[in-house]
C-alpha cells in the first residue's frame, strides 16, 4: 500500500480551504483528512465539517494515548491530526491531501519523509488582511496576532516542496490544481 500524502498549508486567510475544497470536489483520488481542533466553531461550520472540534481536556486526553502522529498549537487552538484517518485513507488507496500548519508540516514529514508539502502564498500581508476581514465579518480578537504569525510563516514558504501565490483566485487554483494532479 502506497502512502502518498499532500500537505498543504498557508497563513490563516490566504485560500487554504478553498483550494482544497475545489481539488476534492474535482480530483477523485483525493482524500481529506479531518483533523481535531480545540478552537471554536465559525459560521457554517460544523462538527466533522470541515475539523472535529473537542474541548481542551479532550484533547489532551487525546495526547496522552498518542492518537495523534502531529499536533501543535497554532494562535489560540491546539490541532491534531490522527494517524487512524491516514491509515483509512491509504487502505481505501487514495491520496491523503491536509489542511495543516508549518509545525504540522516538519513533524509528519519526520514520521512521512515521502509527503509532499505545499505552501499557499497571499500577494501581501495587505490584502491578507483584507481577506481575513472580509471572512470573519468583523476583526477578530486575534487578527494581529495572525498577521504576525502569517509573517513567520511567509518566511517559512521556501521550506515548502512547492509554492503557489493565490493572488487571482481561478489562475491560482489552476496552477494549484495542476500541480496536485501531477502528484497523485
Amino acid at each position: 500500500m502506497e502512502k502518498k500524502m499532500i500537505l498543504l498549508a498557508a497563513p490563516s486567510g490566504a485560500g487554504k480551504n478553498s483550494f482544497l475544497e475545489k481539488a476534492l470536489h474535482e480530483i477523485p483520488q483525493l482524500s481529506d483528512i479531518i483533523t481535531y481542533t480545540t478552537r471554536a466553531m465559525r459560521f457554517g461550520e460544523q462538527e466533522g465539517d470541515p475539523y472535529h472540534f473537542v474541548s481542551d481536556h479532550r484533547f489532551k486526553e487525546l495526547v496522552e494515548q498518542d492518537f495523534f502522529v502531529e499536533w501543535s498549537q497554532v494562535h489560540d487552538s491546539l490541532y491534531g491530526t490522527p494517524h487512524k484517518s491516514l491509515e483509512e485513507v491509504w487502505e481505501k488507496g487514495k491520496v491523503a491531501i491536509m489542511d495543516i500548519d508549518i509545525q504540522g508540516v516538519h513533524k509528519i514529514k519526520q514520521v512521512y519523509p515521502q509527503a509532499v508539502s505545499i505552501f499557499i502564498l497571499p500577494p501581501s500581508i495587505e490584502e491578507l488582511k483584507r481577506r481575513i476581514l472580509g471572512r470573519d465579518k468583523k476583526a477578530p480578537d486575534n487578527l494581529e496576532l495572525r498577521l504576525e504569525n502569517a509573517k513567520k510563516e511567509i518566511a517559512c514558504a521556501d521550506q515548502f516542496d512547492f509554492q503557489v501565490v493565490n493572488d487571482d483566485f481561478e489562475p491560482s487554483y489552476a496552477q494549484f490544481r495542476d500541480l496536485v494532479k501531477s502528484l497523485v
